[in-house]
C-alpha cells in the first residue's frame, strides 16, 4: 500500500472540486497524432495513451452542422475536455462525402475539418467514423448513397426497423452488392474515404478513420452462427484492405480502424487476421474497433422486453471480452472499443471494469450537442456520468501496468514502469468523485503539477516502477491489482443518449 512518508505530500495536494467545475477545462499538452506500437497507442512524445470519450454521430442530411442540436460545438468540446474526455468518435457519412456519383462534396469536408479543429484545440483526439445503420435510406437506414445500391425494398417485405431490418431479403441483396463490389460501391467508398484522408492531412488531432460502422454480412449472415463466419470474413477482410489502401494512397500516415462484422454484437467471434482462414495484419497502423453491447439490455430498449433480463449481461460481456483477448493475442494490434453503453449504469460498469483491466480505450454511445432542444442539464452529473467520468492516466511516460478506479468512492491506483519520453505522465482527476478534494500519493516518482491541478503530472525518480494513488482525504485508498495487464480477467450542458447505434 502507501508508505507514511508520503502523507505530507498527499495532504498538500488536496483540491475541493464542485461538481460543475468541468467548465474549467484543463490546459492540454499540444496534441500529436497517435500511432500504434504493439497493442498500445503512443503519442508523439513517446507516451502510452489511454482514450476515454464519446460518440457524436449525425445521421441526417445535411450532416455535421454545428448548431443543429446534435453536432458538437465549441461549448460541448469545453464540457467534454473539462470532464477529462480526450477522444470523440465523429460520424461521417458516405452519403455526405459523395452525394452524387463520383463527386466529393468539399463543403462537407470543410465542415468535418472545422469540428476536428475545435476538438483538437482542446486536446481531444478525433476518430472519423464512416457510419452506417441499415445500409441506405430506402430501408429507413443511413450511410450508403442511394445511387450506390441498386437493390430496393420489395412491396411484400415488412420493414421491422432497426435492428431487425437487417434480415430483410432486399437489404441482404444490397449488402451482397457491396461485398461483391457488383456496381462499384466499394470503389466509390474508397474514393470518398481517400478524399477525407487527404483533407485531414496535417491535422494531428485525427487519430484515424474507421472504415465502416457495424458492417452486415448480407445473405451469408446465417453462416456466422454459432461460431463466426470465416468464409465471409475472408471477403470482408479483403474489402477492408481495399479501403485501407485507398486511404493510404491519399494519406500514408493515416491510421485505419477495422471493426468486426456486426454479428460480433450477437456474441460471434471475428475471424479477421486469423490464419489460415484470413491473412495476418502486417500494417503498423491498423487498430481493432469492436463494440460491447448487451443483447438483453438492447432488446429492452428496442423491443420492450423485460429489463430484468439485464442480469444476463455479465456472462455475455465476459464472452465479448474473451473474443477481444483472442483477437489481440493473434493480431498484436491495439483495440479501442468504439461503441458501448445503453444508459444502464451497471451495464456500463461491466464494460469499463473490463477495459481498465486490459488498458483499453473506449468511446461511449452517445453524446449530442448542448444546443439541442431539451438539453437543459449537465448529462454527466447523473449515475451514467459518474461511471464515465473517471480518474485515469491519459498519457503514461512508460509501460502501463495494472490500474483500478472505484466510481463509488473515487479510489484510484496505478502502477507503471517509466521510460524516456519528452513529456511527463498525465493523470486526469475526475471532477465528480472528490467533493472535499483529493489526495495524491506517489511511490517511485514525484508530482510536478500545481496543487489542486485537474491534470496531475508525474515524473519518475529512477527506472523502477512508479505507483500513483488518488483518493479522498482520509480514505484508505485502493491497492494496485497484482500482475501485468490482463487479457482474460473479468457553462451550458449537453445530453447523453443511452440507445445503441
Amino acid at each position: 500500500m502507501v508508505s507514511a512518508a508520503f502523507t505530507a505530500c498527499a495532504s498538500a495536494l488536496a483540491l475541493t472540486l464542485a461538481p460543475t467545475a468541468a467548465s474549467a477545462a484543463p490546459v492540454p499538452t499540444p496534441i500529436t497524432q497517435l500511432r500504434a506500437e504493439g497493442t498500445q497507442l503512443v503519442d508523439g512524445y513517446g507516451r502510452t495513451v489511454l482514450l476515454h470519450g464519446v460518440n457524436n454521430v449525425d445521421k441526417e442530411a445535411p450532416y455535421i452542422e454545428p448548431g443543429d442540436g446534435l453536432t458538437i460545438t465549441a461549448a460541448d468540446a469545453d464540457l467534454l475536455a473539462g470532464y477529462g474526455f480526450n477522444t470523440v468518435r465523429l460520424g461521417v457519412s458516405f452519403d455526405g462525402l459523395m452525394p452524387t456519383r463520383g463527386v466529393v462534396d468539399t463543403v462537407y469536408l470543410d465542415r468535418v475539418a472545422g469540428v476536428v479543429d475545435v476538438l483538437t484545440a482542446r486536446g481531444i483526439h478525433v476518430l472519423l467514423d464512416n457510419h452506417q445503420d441499415g445500409l441506405s435510406k430506402p430501408w429507413g437506414g443511413n450511410g450508403f448513397p442511394e445511387w450506390s445500391i441498386q437493390s430496393r425494398p420489395q412491396s411484400w417485405e415488412p420493414n421491422p426497423g432497426f435492428p431487425l431490418y437487417y434480415v430483410m431479403p432486399s437489404m441482404n441483396a444490397g449488402w451482397d452488392e457491396v461485398w461483391n463490389n457488383t456496381h462499384g460501391a466499394l470503389d466509390y467508398l474508397g474514393d470518398a474515404l481517400g478524399a477525407l484522408a487527404a483533407r485531414m492531412a496535417g491535422k494531428t488531432g485525427v487519430m484515424g478513420i474507421e472504415l465502416m460502422n457495424e458492417p452486415w454480412p448480407g445473405s451469408p449472415f446465417l453462416t456466422c452462427f454459432p461460431n463466426g463466419c470465416p468464409d465471409f470474413d475472408r471477403t470482408y477482410q479483403s474489402a477492408m484492405q481495399q479501403l485501407t489502401d485507398a486511404v493510404r494512397a491519399e494519406n500514408p500516415a493515416m491510421p485505419v480502424y477495422w471493426e468486426p462484422n456486426v454479428t460480433w454484437n450477437q456474441m460471434m467471434p471475428s475471424n479477421l487476421a486469423n490464419p489460415p482462414r484470413t491473412p495476418t495484419i502486417d500494417d503498423d497502423d491498423i487498430v481493432f474497433a469492436p463494440h460491447d453491447y448487451c443483447i438483453p439490455s438492447q432488446l429492452a430498449i428496442y423491443l420492450g422486453s423485460s429489463q430484468a433480463l439485464r442480469g444476463l449481461c455479465v456472462p455475455q460481456q465476459d464472452l465479448t471480452w474473451s473474443h477481444v483477448d483472442e483477437f489481440t493475442g493473434r493480431s498484436g494490434v491495439p483495440t479501442v472499443v468504439t461503441e458501448f453503453g445503453d444508459g444502464d449504469p451497471t451495464v456500463l460498469r461491466n464494460t469499463l471494469a473490463r477495459a481498465d483491466e486490459r488498458f483499453v480505450g473506449w468511446q461511449y454511445w452517445h453524446y449530442s450537442s448542448i444546443e439541442g432542444p431539451g438539453a437543459t442539464s449537465d448529462p454527466f452529473l447523473g449515475p451514467v456520468g459518474r461511471q464515465l467520468v473517471r480518474t485515469y492516466p491519459q498519457a503514461t511516460a512508460g509501460d502501463p501496468g495494472r490500474m483500478i478506479f472505484d466510481p463509488d468512492n473515487g479510489d484510484f491506483a496505478y502502477r507503471y514502469t517509466p521510460h524516456v519520453s519528452t513529456k511527463p505522465t498525465e493523470i486526469y482527476v475526475s471532477a465528480l468523485h472528490y467533493p472535499d478534494g483529493y489526495d495524491v500519493v506517489v511511490d517511485g516518482g514525484h508530482v510536478t503539477s500545481a496543487p489542486g491541478a485537474r491534470i496531475v503530472t508525474i515524473e519518475a525518480d529512477g527506472t523502477g516502477p512508479v505507483t500513483v494513488h488518488v483518493q479522498r482525504p482520509g480514505s484508505p485508498g485502493a491497492a494496485v491489482p497484482d500482475g501485468p495487464i490482463t487479457t482474460g480477467s473479468s457553462g451550458s450542458t449537453g445530453s447523453l443518449d443511452g440507445s445503441g447505434s
